[in-house]
């Protein structure tokens, strides 16, 4: 069974590298010369060809970091140095809740500074390139170090339990698992809110004016209240333009990124508003948590069929079966229906664009504002205009923006 194991786990590993590697060099040459028709208000040929040099950039620069990932995650497993932490963990605590968060803790850390070089040059030559990285130092540093606090008080809240409950309750700790972890899917929303987007950011009520009154209008009109209309300070890190919901019923909020402000029409920015307000209206944000739920109920049962099997614990090298370990080796186990549910859930978040573009539509009355959102989204963050449809089959989580605006003109017209 071992063999079967290893060869899953490595098989899951090669072949989603493969399949990523082959869909990112298709998606970089499918580049076209000529500036797509539409968009020559947006593009110049210049710009274009920027967006090309983005594009052929970032796709090398992620070929070599998930390149350095498999290998390096092979070296581990060839190595069998989760035995060798294994090992540490237990002489320094016998405990195993302690233990459990030790390892991970571990695992985080090394993991964090391996990929440290690479969010490095991601922020300060390649989105520096290009003019995107507006992050200094100073504010790289407090942000790293907001993350480490972050990860150790919710990482602690969650794994805790979760490792007691499994210790403790054996075949039974599975579902009394999953009933903490959908409690804390649902309460994530409102800490998102409140507790940790202003950690990261400031948020400021948006003046009183056009576009406030436009975006109270609309919400009026469609009975959507929303708690807070805010605009954040998305340019203290980049100068890519974005918008977003959150937050359940009373804690709802919009964060209009400043730099969105900077370069849209009031008419284009409640096109974007009225988009997301769809997703709440088309039920997309429950489905998916709710499936999320699911998945992970699906994944903790697994789970804990396989939690003490040996034959698992040896392809990495651990004599002695743990919680902490079975998670982590589980986790590398399930990949290949990952990868699966990870397809059905990016058709599924496409799907659901294409929904809330329609919904858009249908409210505001404006094709002309949608699309030239649309257009002026792609044309500030430099987007691929022809992405390679196997690339699109397998990460993309919203549709080219082409195939939006087809859609959206085909709607209009009926």
């Amino acid at each position: 069974m071992e063999q079967i194991y290893c060869l899953i786990i490595i098989g899951a590993l090669i072949v989603e590298y493969l399949l990523s590697t082959v869909s990112t060099i298709l998606n970089m040459n499918s580049v076209s010369e000529i500036v797509p028709d539409g968009f020559q208000d947006h593009y110049d040929e210049e710009k274009y060809a920027k967006s090309q040099a983005y594009l052929k950039d970032n796709t090398r620069f992620g070929l070599l970091s998930s390149t350095f990932s498999l290998v390096l995650t092979l070296i581990v497993i060839h190595m069998e140095l989760f035995g060798i932490l294994d090992l540490f963990v237990r002489t320094q605590s016998v405990h195993p809740i302690v233990g459990g968060l030790i390892f991970f803790g571990i695992i985080f850390i090394i993991n964090d500074i391996i990929n440290l070089p690479f969010s490095l040059y991601g922020t300060f030559v390649l989105e520096e390139k290009y003019g995107f990285n507006k992050t200094t130092p100073k504010t790289y540093i407090i942000d790293k170090l907001k993350g480490y606090m972050l990860t150790i008080v919710f990482g602690t809240m969650v794994m805790s339990p979760i490792l007691y409950f499994f210790n403790t309750y054996g075949e039974n700790g599975w579902w009394i698992a999953w009933g903490l972890i959908t409690a804390f899917m649902i309460a994530v929303q409102p800490l998102f809110v409140h507790v940790i987007a202003p950690m990261f950011n400031k948020f400021t009520p948006l003046e009183d004016g056009e576009l406030r009154i436009a975006i109270e209008a609309f919400s009026e009109k469609v009975n959507f209240p929303i708690a807070k209309i805010d605009m954040m300070d998305g340019s203290k890190r980049s100068s890519h333009s974005n918008a977003y919901f959150s937050g359940f019923g009373k804690s709802r909020r919009i964060a209009l990124f400043d730099t969105l402000l900077e370069k849209h029409s009031t008419e284009e920015i409640v096109s974007v508003v009225a988009h997301e307000v769809g997703h709440y209206k088309k039920k997309h944000i429950i489905t998916g948590t709710i499936l999320g739920i699911i998945e992970t109920g699906i994944m903790l049962f697994v789970f804990n069929l396989l939690m003490n099997d040996l034959d698992l614990f040896a392809v990495f090298g651990v004599e002695t079966v743990s919680v902490y370990g079975g998670l982590i080796f589980f986790g590398m186990l399930y990949s290949p229906v990952s990868l699966l549910t990870s397809i059905f859930t990016t058709a599924l978040s496409r799907k659901n664009e294409f929904e809330a573009d329609a919904y858009s539509l249908e409210h505001t009355r404006n094709k002309d504002a949608l699309i030239s959102m649309l257009k002026g989204l792609a044309a500030n963050n430099l987007s691929h205009l022809t992405p390679h449809p196997l690339m699109v089959f397998l990460s993309y989580s919203h549709p080219p923006v082409m195939d939006r605006i087809a859609a959206v003109t085909i709607i209009d017209e009926q």
